[in-house]
Order: C-alpha cells, then structure tokens, then sequence
C-alpha cells in the first residue's frame, strides 16, 4: 500500500472522543439544527477545522498529496464514472424520471461551473479530511485492513445524513469504500480524481436533485 493505517497520535481517550466530535457529532449538529442555506457554508469551516487537525498532527508529508499521479488508476477512473452514470440512470429512471439529464436540458452552462468547482470546493476538501486526516491522525485507533476501509466508507457516508436519503447514504458507502482504497493503493490523487470524476458524472445525470444542498428537505 503507498499511504497506511499507522496513526500519528497515540492512542488516548481524548483521541477518540475528538474522532466522534468531528466525525459523528459535526455532521449530526449539521443535519438536525443548519438551515439549508448555511449547509455548504458548514462544510467549508468543517473542512478548514479538518484540514488545520491534519496540519497540527505533524508528520504528515504533504508532498505526498500531489505524488502519485503515475499511479493513476485509469481503469478504475473509467469504471467509476461507468457505474456512477448507470447506476443515476436506474435510480432517476425508477424515482424521478423527469430529472434525468436535467442539467443539461436546462441549463448546461452551469453544468461547466459544477465541473470546474465542484473537484476543487467539495471534492478536494472532503478527500482531505475523510481519507489522510482519517488515517493519518487516527490511524492507532481505526481497525485494521478491509475493517478500516469498511468504517472509512461508513463515517464518509455519514457525513451525508443532511441530504437525508437513502440513495445519497448507500451511494457514499460504496464511494467511500472506493476512495478510501485508491488512497490506501494508489496515493491521494487516486482517491481526488475518483471522487472528483464521480461527483461530476452525477450532476451530469441529473443527481443533484439528491446530492445539492439547496433541495435538501428534513423529514421534521
């Protein structure tokens, strides 16, 4: 593997407890008590929080975020964004036919601002906190091999639950599971260039109508 589980920081009790703050309880707080419209403002300051953790850890080499573009799984680049165009196409063609391609019916203009943006605002932040913050800083309490990868894709797709859908809390799982092993295989870019090109492909399809903050809707 190029990046590891092995923490920075040694187990302690407090370490846990700032792991379920900033894992569990920040987005929890966020989907219970944020009013829509200050949702991606929340996820900047609790990416900036994330990424200032990564910074006061020590030991990390930064360098490593911009090595290992040789190591580019194209193939699994290729397949992602395969599996993340069919799998939109089911789930609007069985929920919400009338979305389908809908961005780019109506306004495929604001489909290239996604597509510029959206790798380096939501996509670039999220795969530093969720995979080498995770590993790096809390890597002596995660468990170990598939079990890390397996809590690795549950917290990403917790950190979702103010979309509140099962389809955006299952699609994470499985896209959290993906990143987290391109970072552990491949090295950061791996897992940015996954995330990105996914994210991409689904607002392409039509997808926003579950992953954009603005139609988020609480069941209360």
């Amino acid at each position: 593997m190029v990046a590891t589980t092995t923490g920075a920081v040694a187990p302690h009790r407090w370490l846990k407890v700032e792991f379920a703050a900033l894992y569990i309880g920040a987005p929890l707080a966020i989907a219970l008590f944020l009013p829509g419209d200050a949702l991606f403002t929340a996820l900047a300051v609790f990416s900036l929080a994330g990424m200032a953790l990564l910074w006061l850890t020590g030991g990390f080499r930064w360098r490593v975020l911009v090595r290992g573009w040789r190591r580019m799984p194209w193939r699994e680049v290729a397949g992602i964004a395969l599996a993340t165009a069919l799998a939109s196409w089911v789930i609007l063609t069985l929920t919400r036919p009338e979305a389908l391609f809908g961005i780019i019916r109506n306004r495929p203009e604001f489909l290239l601002v996604i597509w510029t943006f959206y790798p380096i605002l939501s996509a670039l932040p999220q795969e530093l906190i969720f995979r080498p913050l995770f590993f790096h800083r809390y890597g002596a309490i995660l468990p170990q091999g598939r079990a890390a990868i397996a809590l690795n894709a549950a917290i990403f797709s917790f950190a979702h639950l103010m979309f509140w859908s099962w389809i955006v809390a299952i699609m994470t799982f499985i896209g959290g599971w993906i990143f987290a092993r391109a970072y552990l295989r491949h090295g950061f870019p791996a897992a940015f260039v996954l995330h990105a090109v996914a994210g991409n492909i689904l607002f392409a399809m039509g997808m926003g109508l579950y992953f954009y903050t603005g139609n988020v809707v609480r069941p209360f």
